[in-house]
């Protein structure tokens, strides 16, 4: 169900999230500026930090979720800035009872109370563009129910054009990077995650793609209880993945592989991944004897579908760097659309990528981290990377690796989280065993049919 008319893009909503963005987050800017733009000691970028944290957690909406992804780039913002920034998914404050009332009324009519056995009141969740509710279907079923906050179309058009003005800035201090098409594309990401109807078409994809996994688990949609900006599912019992984090080594392997499988096969059969993973869009669930059998996929307004020439290139720079073959590297970022490709772009760009596919080069059972400091982890390869890039001038980061580095960096966070020991390079090979881009294609367009994407 398309939005409401008062609720699309009105210039008069777009005006007044503009004061409100420059109301809140504007002494902090003068702050910012005034020490030249994060240049100021660690005391007064700790300051600064918890003070956007604070103020943008209090705005809620697409801004707030700019703040996560720039948390989650590396080296894209100090460490101060990161480590506010990634608390706001899990701390967003949520809205009070009178407001879902209005909004549940808008999506379900003035009856809508009596379309559930039970509503809970507090929100389960809540988060930077909804939140969710705990409820009951006539029918008995446990619900959970994802409901969006107002305006909140109109709040990413304003937030996008601040986004420019922010990238803008950032290149004038420090043009290594050029960030228009990461701009692009999250853009494009954040208008879709407004989207609920085609959330749940992507909780259908996942559906079929992991149908056969039985340590994966993805929610039914109820569309009767469903519009546009409501999207009413199954609730998944599980507890917390970090709740996890002291259990036995067994325990965390498992847990971790099922993350692995819920993450790259999608990818590599299929073209697909979960752009977002966050600790708190996963659950843990348990078997008949109590004990953790595999993982709750919770969230899937974040969901990524890639051409398959681009899973192709991932699969041609892994062979190419373990066979150290330089021309299938260069075929690979010429796939990805990176230009202008020097040796010693090349070389540039292949820290990152020995640090993003390392442990997948490495035929042994090891962590992640592998003896690094979970709080290092990636933070030398950054900065390796961005001195390398201030030597050859702006390089434009091609659109589709924008979520791609994100969501193997945020795997890469859980694997950490749960001090893993597993032979990521057994698993990864098995994943692109008889790898062939023409089956991707054909496999990826026969799931979004049945998905209706």
């Amino acid at each position: 169900m398309p939005p409401t008319d008062r609720e699309k893009n009105r210039f008069s909503a777009r005006a007044k999230r503009y004061a409100n963005v420059g109301t809140k987050v504007g002494g902090v800017a003068a702050r910012m500026a005034g020490q030249r733009l994060f240049g100021g000691g660690p005391n007064d970028r700790s300051g600064n930090a918890l003070a956007l944290a604070s103020a943008l957690g209090g705005l809620k909406g697409p801004i707030m979720k700019v703040a996560q992804l720039l948390a989650t780039i590396p080296d894209a913002v100090p460490a101060e800035y990161a480590n506010e920034l990634m608390k706001l998914q899990s701390q967003a404050p949520p809205m009070g009872w009178a407001f879902v009332k209005r909004r549940m009324q808008a999506e379900l009519g003035s009856d809508w109370q009596n379309k559930f056995k039970s509503f809970e009141h507090h929100p389960a969740a809540a988060a930077s563009l909804g939140q969710v509710h705990r409820a009951t279907a006539l029918s008995g079923d446990e619900l959970a129910c994802k409901l969006q906050y107002p305006d909140m179309q109109s709040a990413v058009e304003a937030d996008l054009n601040q986004l420019q003005l922010l990238m803008s800035i950032r290149k004038r201090f420090d043009p290594a990077i050029d960030a228009t098409e990461i701009a692009v594309e999250i853009g494009a990401r954040l208008r879709e995650e407004l989207d609920y109807v085609r959330e749940a078409k992507h909780v259908a994809l996942y559906r079929h793609v992991l149908q056969n996994e039985p340590a994966i688990r993805v929610p039914k949609i109820f569309p009767d209880l469903s519009t546009g900006r409501l999207l009413t599912m199954e609730w998944m019992n599980g507890r917390k993945l970090l709740d996890h984090k002291d259990a036995s080594l067994d325990t965390r392997n498992r847990i971790a592989t099922a993350m692995f499988t819920a993450w790259w096969f999608p990818f590599s059969r299929f073209g697909v991944i979960h752009g977002d993973p966050h600790l708190g869009n996963y659950s843990v669930f348990d078997d008949a004897q109590g004990k953790p059998a595999g993982i709750n996929l919770l969230d899937y307004g974040c969901i990524r579908i890639f051409p398959p020439s681009f899973v192709g290139g991932v699969v041609d720079l892994y062979r190419g760097l373990h066979d150290d073959d330089h021309a299938r590297v260069v075929h690979a970022y010429e796939t990805w659309g990176f230009k202008k490709l020097s040796r010693e772009l090349i070389d540039s760009l292949n820290i990152w990528a020995r640090f993003i596919y390392g442990p997948l080069l490495d035929d042994r059972v090891r962590t992640i981290a592998d003896g690094v400091k979970p709080s290092q982890y990636g933070r030398k390869e950054a900065f390796k990377v961005h001195q390398a890039l201030k030597k050859q001038g702006p390089v434009t980061v091609p659109r589709e690796f924008v979520f791609m580095d994100r969501a193997a960096i945020g795997l890469g966070a859980v694997f950490l989280h749960l001090n893993a020991e597993l032979n990521f390079y057994k698993l990864f090979n098995e994943a692109i065993e008889r790898f062939d881009v023409a089956q991707v294609a054909k496999r990826q367009r026969e799931a979004l049919d049945i998905a209706g994407l």
